[in-house]
């Protein structure tokens, strides 16, 4: 399993993209949290450039992983990178010949200040290792 996390500013952005793959039939939406809920969560007031978190989470194109799976594989990914605790939105798309999953959240609690991300993308692939293990 390949993980790719990109962050941002605008929550609608990584709403949208995702969104228009649903729109078109390439996708469908498997655990929601709506994009008040992620509004909401964000403070008005935060130091953080970047507060929107978007992750692509890629199996292997041989694993055969249902709709169930696939949201638990998501919830734990987001627990063990610790960002469990915040509302986020689960896309899965199948529009590049293997299904795989979006998930849009955002990386800052609800005090203003970002969640630690150190050595995020070495946790990640520790994690997405685990995961695949598992599944």
């Amino acid at each position: 399993m390949v993980a790719n996390i990109t962050t941002g500013k605008d929550v609608y952005g990584a709403l949208a993209y995702n969104q228009e793959k649903v729109n078109r039939g390439d996708g469908k939406v498997l655990l929601t949290a709506t994009a008040e809920d992620l509004l909401r969560w964000m403070p008005s007031h935060y130091r953080t450039e970047k507060p929107v978190v978007h992750v692509s989470l890629n199996p292997a194109p041989e694993d055969r992983l249902d709709d169930g799976q696939l949201a638990e594989i998501a919830g734990a990914y987001m627990e063990r990178m610790g960002w469990g605790g915040q509302p986020y939105i689960v896309f899965k798309h199948t529009d590049i010949g293997r299904e795989h999953i979006h998930i849009v959240s955002v990386q800052v609690a609800q005090d203003g200040r970002k969640i630690n991300d150190s050595r995020r993308n070495e946790r990640s692939v520790a994690v997405t290792e685990e995961l695949e293990r598992e599944y």
